[in-house]
Parts: structure tokens; sequence; C-alpha cells
């Protein structure tokens, strides 16, 4: 077969495969080649009609050296640079050893995940992701609505990794997320909602729902009234809450964060952090999971570990690096991510959650509702972000998609707030956990899973 008949990825898979060659002739220590090709399809949807679609395709070489415990990288793209590991040896000399460091992983056999690729989704021409957006966009269109926007995001890759120790491992990939946001300023305040789904097959995706659940905010958020300076019994739903696990709650588990004291929770382990009813899941094997893997990004194959179980502080995330340099074994949260969903050919990984998963509870939406006396329903939150980061502390505001609850039943929408409030004392307030789990996926951010969580004690401020 001659290079004109070779698929990119053939071509790619080659390249790597001579790099391998070429780090035992120059005897390096070890070195790893990470290869992926994507395809994104992304469509832009402006003024309640699609603006732009864009389709784009990457094909990229990462490769990562260790010698004499000194680690060198680089990366090359489709043109794939002739002399790569000559060029990244160039700055041995201004590279300091890292002593602790122990070896790449070795290779071992890994179970495949269910519904992690989708064949229609990965071969869905241009023509047919307009035909969705243009779904998504039928369903929140509605005589009180002014404005919709948003954007859906198709994404199919083929990830490999290959080491000097043996690993040779390919990882096929598909992934959906459809986002609208519905203005409207019918009202005596202008308000907004937003429907969002991310999953990794087709048939779990539904832009009719995307739609709708945008609509559906709007609406019920017209004409609202001013919350009261109080404390409440806080409602979060599912996209509202899967913001606090993205933004307030990760970092607190990684390895690096808690050695370095610079997690809420550093010296903790093993104890209690959480009401006991709380679980709270990195979970790389769930099926339809944005961050579902076989094996990390450095080859380390993945499991489904406890971060908090029955409220207690069960374990922490961390990649080979910071693993060796804490004297312990890799999590397999190595993560090269990319945008907007999967995995990019970044030299150098960094520990992340895979799936931050909320485990269900066995209560239903409305029963949490009827049990509430004095609460708010969010569905959304804004510019939520760590204050003070070691106590917990963090900020967030809710803009719309609020509803006033009162003596178990929702009496009005509710006006803007401020919760600024402390994650530890979030914990240990959960009152009721929800049976209505769903994949979140915020912009740019981390994917989680997670049912509505009502917390109680809550105090929050009128904007």
């Amino acid at each position: 077969m001659d290079i004109g008949t070779k698929t990119i990825g053939e071509i790619s898979l080659s390249y790597c495969d001579d790099i391998l060659k070429r780090s035992e002739a120059l005897h390096l220590d070890e070195c790893e080649v990470i290869s992926i090709q994507k395809k994104i399809t992304t469509v832009r949807i402006t003024d309640s009609e699609i603006a732009e679609i864009k389709q784009n395709q990457e094909d990229s070489v990462a490769v990562r050296i260790i010698h004499g415990r000194k680690i060198m990288s680089g990366r090359t793209s489709s043109n794939r640079e002739e002399n790569l590991l000559e060029k990244i040896l160039e700055i041995k000399s201004f590279v300091q050893p890292k002593d602790f460091w122990k070896s790449f992983p070795f290779p071992s056999k890994f179970a495949s995940i269910d519904k992690t690729y989708d064949s229609k989704l990965a071969s869905i021409s241009g023509t047919g992701a307009i035909d969705i957006a243009n779904e998504m966009i039928n369903s929140a269109t509605h005589n009180s609505i002014i404005r919709i926007s948003g954007s859906l995001n198709i994404v199919s890759e083929q990830f490999h990794i290959m080491n000097t120790n043996g690993i040779d491992y390919t990882d096929d990939s598909t992934f959906i997320s459809g986002t609208i946001n519905a203005d409207s300023e019918v009202s005596n305040l202008p308000v907004s909602g937003i429907g969002a789904i991310s999953s990794r097959t087709i048939g779990s995706f539904s832009a009719t729902d995307v739609g709708n659940d945008a609509l559906d905010m709007c609406v019920n958020s017209i004409n609202p009234k001013k919350v009261e300076q109080d404390s409440y019994e806080i409602i979060f739903e599912p996209y509202a809450f899967g913001e606090l696990l993205a933004f307030v709650f990760s970092a607190n588990f990684n390895l690096k964060t808690y050695s370095e004291k610079r997690s809420c929770f550093s010296d903790k382990l093993g104890k209690d952090i959480a009401n006991e009813k709380f679980n709270l899941i990195d979970d790389p094997h769930s099926p339809e999971g944005i961050g579902s893997k076989p094996f990390d990004d450095e080859g380390t194959l993945t499991s489904p570990q406890f971060l908090i179980k029955s409220g207690i502080l069960t374990s922490l995330f961390s990649d080979s690096f910071e693993a060796f340099k804490r004297e312990t074994s890799s999590s397999g949260n190595a993560a090269r991510p990319g945008s907007p969903m999967g995995r990019s050919a970044q030299p150098l990984p960094f520990p992340l959650p895979h799936n931050l998963k909320v485990v269900n509870g066995n209560t239903r939406k409305s029963e949490i509702i009827q049990e509430t006396k004095k609460g708010l329903l969010i569905g959304r939150l804004w510019y939520t972000y760590p204050v003070n980061p070691e106590q917990g502390d963090f900020s967030c505001t809710a803009r719309s998609g609020i509803r006033i609850i009162e003596n178990g039943k929702i009496i009005s929408p509710g006006r803007s707030v401020r919760i600024v409030h402390n994650l530890k004392t979030l914990l240990e307030n959960i009152s009721a956990i929800g049976n209505d789990s769903k994949n979140i996926l915020q912009w740019s951010s981390l994917p989680s899973i997670t049912p509505t969580i009502k917390v109680d004690k809550v105090n929050v401020s009128p904007l």
C-alpha cells in the first residue's frame, strides 16, 4: 500500500510508530506519543436563526520524552515535522530532572464502555446538523420569546496513545451537545431560560427537549417578584448544581491541591465532610458520560472511584506526575482536554475528574418541592467562582429560572439573587437528593452527572 492510498489515521499511526523507533535508536529512557484525529461540526444560532455552520478537522501528534528523569515534550500538526525528537531534545540542558518520576504506564487489558461511540453521529452531515439545530429553534419558539440563541456541537474523534513500555491503545468517541437560550422582555423585567443536553449517541439526544426546556424556564420566569434577603431552602436543579460541581467542588479533590493545603478538605481524608446520604463519584465508565473513557490520557486504566461515600471523603484524583511526586499511584485521571468536547494532543497532561457524578436519590423533584416550607427553586447559575478556596467560600448569581416556594407550593417566579456560601456548610446541609440525574456540560468546563439537590440554610441577597 503506497502513501497515496492510506487513510489519515493510518498515516498518523505510522508516524507515531516511527517516533517510537527513533526514540529507541536515540537510547531515550521513555517516550510517549499521542495522536488525535478529530472532526468538529458547529452550528451557531443567533437572533432565532442559524447564523453559521463550521466543520473543522484536527490531526495532531504530541510527544513526551523522559530521559535522565528530565521531562520534555513537543507537538506537531498534520505536516508531520521531521526530526521532532531531536528538536525537543534541544532544550534538555535547560530542564531540571524530576527525581520522583517512576515510569509511564504498562499495558493492561481494559473493558469497553457502552454508549460512548455512535457511527451515525460520526457520519452525520452538515445538513443533518442543521436539521437538528432547526428543531432546537422551533421547539423554543413562543409568542412571549423575542430572541433565541445557542449552539450545536457534534464531535467525532480517534485518540491513540503509544509508549515505549508497550502501550498501544485506541479510543473512538462521539459527542453531541446542544444549548438554547431563550429571552423575553414582555414582563416587568427581561428574563431568559436555558435548555441544554449533552450525550455520546444521537439516540440519547433530544433537540425538542433542548428547546422546550429553554422555553419553559423563560416563560415561567416572566413577571418575577423580589426575593427578600433571608435564609432559604434552595433546590438546585441539575443544570445549576452541575455548575457548582464544575467550578466549586472539583478542584478540592485534586491530589495536588489537597497536598498543598489549598483544598477546603485538606487533612479531612477519611473523615465526615457531608450529609451521610450524599455520594459523589468520579465515574469514567458511565454510559453516555461526556468524560467516559476506558483509559486516561497517558494510558492508565480508569475505574469509578468514590470521592465522597456516605458523607466521608474517601479518595482524591491524580495523574502519574502528581502521584509520583506524592509517593503514590495514579488514580487514572491524566487529562488532555479538547474543545468543545473530547481529547486533544496536548504534550503534557494534567489531573482532572472524568465525570463528577452525584449518586441518584429516590425522591422526585415534585416531592422535594412539596416538603419545602420557605425556599427557592433555582434552574440556572451564573458567575460561579471560589472566593476563598482554602476555606470553601464561593459566590454565584441566579438571574432567571428562579421560583419562589412557600409551604410546598411554587407561588411566583423570583428576581435575580446572589448567593455567597461555603462548600463545607453546603455539604453538611444537603437535605434531599432527587432521582432525575442528567448529563451537565457547562461552557468550557468539566462534565458532571447530577440530579436535583436541596440544601438548607442558604443566605440569599436580592440584586
